[in-house]
């Protein structure tokens, strides 16, 4: 493996960092079984307790015998493994005025991210029947008229599932984002980092991401939720510094191992849309 490439001249060197988009679903998501995992294929057990019966008080009567509470066990699976390995040439590193090794890291860590930000996006098909807007046979096709409401009509599913108010998201492209912006109702918050955050509109963090789920360019899953309704656990299960055997190079490998389930569908509703 060669870094020719990042190294233009052997007097002056910088290595320009990539554009990166904005990782966002890592952020809509719970980590609250994290510490949890030993590894790939590690099982993280989930229970929730069913509803409690709520009676009519008769003094006379009583209130009888205690109900038995029902509960419901789902498992997170850790079952997604990914791996980076990459090394840098002892004379490129010696001809570089920048550390190559410590910039892979960088970009390996960056690239870690994002496939683990289009997996939890890719939960979407875990929605409630009921709780979708439009489908991949009549998607919505939104203007700049009408964008703002369908996100409104959104926050009214999740509303109609007793969804609480807190910690509300929708994960919108960056075309529905440009719709949005030419509707005076919506406030942009100018403070716009990696986390893709965007503004707020009926109580719902508003993300703007291009891990957006699509088919080539149509029928995008806009996805609306709960931080509740998806659990997300992973962890980083080595990274290892080596000399390649056959090269004169330092390398670096490094593994990470993570899973998630969606543990209430009910807290997900799905808009499936078209670009105009």
């Amino acid at each position: 493996m060669t870094v020719n490439n990042f190294i233009p001249t052997i007097w002056s060197a910088r290595l320009n960092e990539r554009f990166q988009k904005a990782l966002v679903y890592g952020n809509i998501v719970n980590h609250d079984y994290e510490g949890e995992i030993q590894g790939q294929g590690s099982v993280v057990k989930i229970n929730s307790i069913g509803d409690v019966t709520i009676g009519d008080y008769n003094k006379s009567t009583g209130i009888g015998n205690p109900e038995e509470l029902n509960s419901d066990q789902k498992q997170l699976v850790i079952d997604q493994a990914k791996y980076f390995n990459f090394q840098v040439d002892d004379i490129d590193r010696a001809q570089a005025n920048v550390d190559l090794l410590e910039k892979g890291i960088v970009e390996a860590a960056y690239g870690l991210a994002n496939v683990a930000d289009q997996y939890i996006a890719s939960f979407y098909t875990e929605v409630k029947a009921g709780n979708t807007i439009g489908d991949d046979t009549t998607p919505i096709v939104p203007t700049k008229e009408n964008a703002y409401d369908y996100l409104i009509d959104l926050g009214v599913v999740l509303d109609e599932n007793d969804v609480p108010e807190s910690d509300r998201f929708v994960v919108v492209p960056a075309w529905f984002y440009g719709l949005l912006v030419k509707d005076p109702r919506f406030t942009v918050d100018r403070n716009v980092l990696l986390t893709g955050y965007v503004g707020n509109i009926d109580n719902m963090n508003v993300y703007k991401s291009n891990n957006v789920p699509n088919n080539i360019g149509s029928k995008y899953k806009i996805i609306a939720g709960h931080k509740s309704a998806i659990s997300f656990a992973g962890q980083v299960d080595s990274v290892e510094a080596y000399r390649p055997e056959k090269q004169f190079s330092d390398a670096i490998k490094g593994l990470q191992v993570y899973g998630a389930k969606c543990i209430k569908p009910e807290g997900i509703a799905v808009l499936t849309a078209n670009r105009s």
